[in-house]
Formats: C-alpha cells, structure tokens, sequence
C-alpha cells in the first residue's frame, strides 16, 4: 500500500546486477525478483516490492543517502561485511540511535541505523 508523500520505490544502480543481487540478498536476506537480464526488483520485507537495482545506472558519490534500519547493529555490520559490502564508516553515535556507512558491490553509498 502506498502512502501519500511517502518513499514508496528506490532504484539503484547496479551494473553487475549478479554481483548486487548476490550482496543483497546474503546480506539483507531481501527478496530478489529478475525482470530480463537489465533490472531486478527487490523486497526488503517480503512484501510489495519496494526498490529495484538498475544496470544501467551509474553509481556515484553524493547522491541520496538511502538508510535502513535494524534492530541489531553489530549483527548487521557483520552481516554487510560477510556479504562483501566495504564499510565506509564505522558505527557511531547520534542523536536517537547508532548508524554506519557501507557500500555495495557497485560503489552505491547506504546506511543503517539502530536505536540503540
């Protein structure tokens, strides 16, 4: 269900769809859905598909930083190193939580944040 003014879909760029779907999916554990050899769809709840990795995209420095949440941090840090994502920034404190900064196999820049 989509909500008004809400992020309802994010696409990122993946030019080794095979490389990201594998980090994605070991990593996250999201559901991963090919659309031909160019796009695929992904489910981070298992839900409605709520994003898709593109490759034909381009990633680059600077753009929207997507964060996503977790509700264990350490385990999730282990997780996106396991998986083969760099980690660009070590766990650190802010107001309301802890995050870090990881990247994909493709370069994309994400985070994830806890509460704790």
């Amino acid at each position: 269900m989509s909500t008004h003014h809400a992020i309802d879909y994010v696409e990122l760029p993946a030019p080794d769809l095979s490389a990201a779907t594998a980090f994605y999916g070991q990593a996250f554990g999201w559901t991963l859905t090919p659309y031909g050899d160019a796009y695929v769809g992904f489910s981070s709840t298992g839900g409605e598909e709520d994003g898709g990795l593109d490759s034909a995209g381009t990633p680059q420095a600077g753009g929207p930083l997507v964060q996503m949440y977790s509700d264990d941090l350490d385990a999730t840090l282990s997780a996106v190193r396991e998986a083969g994502g760099t980690v660009v920034q070590e766990p650190f404190e802010f107001p309301g939580g802890r995050r870090f900064h990881f990247r994909d196999p493709a370069g994309n820049e994400l985070g994830v944040w806890s509460r704790a």
